[in-house]
Formats: structure tokens, C-alpha cells, sequence
């Protein structure tokens, strides 16, 4: 297996507010822990998924498809480590909070 592998996995924004400057700064702390490049990916509009900065130009509103696309040697892990931010709504993961879009990951 190559080192460079790139996998991708849809993600729906579904906290309320969008993605604004907690949850890109839970993302990015995030994507920070793997080796691999990780990036957002909003229409035509691409955001280094590591620069909160990058996070917050995507302006994702609740409800918005964004693909979380990681390349290299981590990309596997890294893209479920942060699809699972995704899927919490950024919540601690034993937290009860309900997402407000509930969809099957598998469209």
C-alpha cells in the first residue's frame, strides 16, 4: 500500500451555528495530530483542514456537504478521527447531544 494514499468521506455540518470558530478549532487541532495533508472541500472551494483560518473561509452553514479528503501515510485514520467530529457535532464523544442532520453516511 502506498504512502500516499488519498481517502475522502462526506461530511453534512450539522451543529446549528455552522462551522464557526470552536468547532474549526476542535478540526483543526484535530487534523494537526496526523501526518497526513488533510483538506476541506466545499463545492470548488478547498481549506487546509490544519489553518483555522482556512476552516472558517469555507463559511459552512448547518447543513452543508463538505468532503474531508486526507493523503499520506495517516489518511485512513485521519479522515475517520475527524468524520467523527462530524458525526458528535464536535461534542465530547460520550456527550447526548442530538445532531440537528441525521443522515446515513453511506449516500
Amino acid at each position: 500500500m502506498s504512502s500516499q494514499q488519498t481517502i475522502s468521506r462526506e461530511v453534512v455540518v450539522g451543529i446549528e451555528q455552522g462551522l464557526h470558530a470552536r468547532p474549526a478549532d476542535l478540526l483543526a487541532r484535530e487534523a494537526r495530530k496526523w501526518q497526513s495533508r488533510i483538506e476541506l472541500v466545499a463545492e470548488r472551494q478547498r481549506a487546509d483542514g490544519k489553518s483555522i483560518l482556512e476552516l472558517l473561509t469555507l463559511a459552512a452553514e448547518a447543513g452543508t456537504r463538505l468532503v474531508v479528503e486526507a493523503t499520506g501515510p495517516d489518511a485512513r485514520e485521519a479522515v475517520d478521527a475527524i468524520g467523527g467530529l462530524f458525526d458528535r457535532n464536535f461534542s465530547e464523544p460520550n456527550s447526548h447531544t442530538q445532531p440537528l442532520v441525521s443522515r446515513p453516511t453511506n449516500e
